[in-house]
């Protein structure tokens, strides 16, 4: 079938079944285009806890569709490729971090939702690239913090909160890849052009970016601001809403580089729309947790809601 016809049985399907798509902004254009929400980690989030459904399909990767089914336990949750991990997740095991946070007891731990359940359910509160700075500090200045998986993330809330924080050494394979050189190439080319990074980057690169801030956080900048051209410093997928919001404006990607493809995810591009189609179609595959993992997993994601609620930032 051609890809109209696909969508269509797709709309189709999550009528039926009273479903609910959600899509992360680095996904591939036609499941943005097919999703009911669109946002980041903190959006979707909010939206997974407050969705009227049956079931749930996460067009992102797995530990976004893990973070669905902890906040909603009795519906049915559906990832369209049970493969399509986060080299940030993968970066911080279990059993590693056990040993790691048992050797500082009198540290709180936050944890960035970009990590597994196993994670979070070891960890006091969990944050979003979008509200993590305002979270930190909204905790007194004397409580010792382990910070993970994210090195470059919890660094860069330590230089823009004076904290020291510790870092657990965990990097997002494609934010981390980005350089500061290849942006200092591209402002040459486009000198007049704004450069807006995310925090998942390192620290070099964020140096040399004139906004730092979350997918959300980087599209009301670019909204707001006069300029018309942006050098992106974040996944590719978030082109299409930013050129959907602003079709005036140009946006210029970090180039490739030799070794790696810096501004593609591989694992948020395994969901297609045909693996979207079959998922709903059949049902599968599905998020499956025991009851005691969701409810100690479940606590500091709550918390994280109720604290940014409070702080007028959600």
């Amino acid at each position: 079938m051609n890809k109209n016809e696909l969508k269509n049985k797709i709309l189709r399907l999550k009528k039926e079944k009273n479903a609910v798509i959600l899509g992360h902004y680095y996904q591939i254009e036609d499941i943005q285009e097919l999703s009911d929400y669109v946002g980041d980690s903190l959006a979707l989030a909010e939206k997974a806890l407050n969705v009227d459904c049956d079931i749930i399909v996460f067009c992102g990767v797995h530990f976004m569709a893990e973070t669905a089914k902890i906040l909603n336990p009795s519906k049915k949750v559906l990832l369209p490729d049970m493969e399509a991990s986060c080299s940030l997740a993968e970066s911080c095991k279990g059993a590693d971090f056990a040993k790691f946070k048992a050797q500082h007891p009198d540290h709180m731990v936050i944890s960035y939702v970009n990590c597994s359940a196993e994670i979070k359910a070891m960890s006091d509160l969990i944050c979003t690239s979008g509200n993590a700075e305002k979270l930190v500090k909204a905790l007194p200045n004397d409580q010792k913090i382990i910070f993970a998986p994210d090195k470059n993330l919890g660094g860069y809330i330590n230089s823009v909160t004076g904290r020291d924080m510790l870092l657990w050494n965990g990097v997002c394979m494609v934010h981390d890849a980005m350089q500061a050189e290849e942006i200092l190439k591209l402002k040459l080319q486009y000198p007049a052009a704004k450069v807006v990074a995310h925090p998942e980057c390192n620290a070099a690169l964020l140096k040399v970016a004139d906004f730092v801030g979350s997918t959300k956080a980087m599209l009301r900048y670019i909204q707001k601001t006069d300029c018309k051209k942006f050098i992106v410093a974040t996944e590719a997928g978030i082109l299409y809403e930013m050129r959907q919001n602003n079709p005036e404006k140009e946006f210029i990607t970090v180039s490739n580089n030799e070794s790696c493809s810096c501004s593609e995810c591989s694992y948020m591009k395994l969901n297609t729309l045909e693996k979207l189609y079959s998922c709903l179609k059949n049902e599968t595959p599905e998020i499956l947790m025991d009851n005691d993992m969701i409810e100690r997993a479940k606590k500091p994601i709550i918390r994280m809601l109720d604290i940014s609620k409070e702080l007028g930032i959600i």
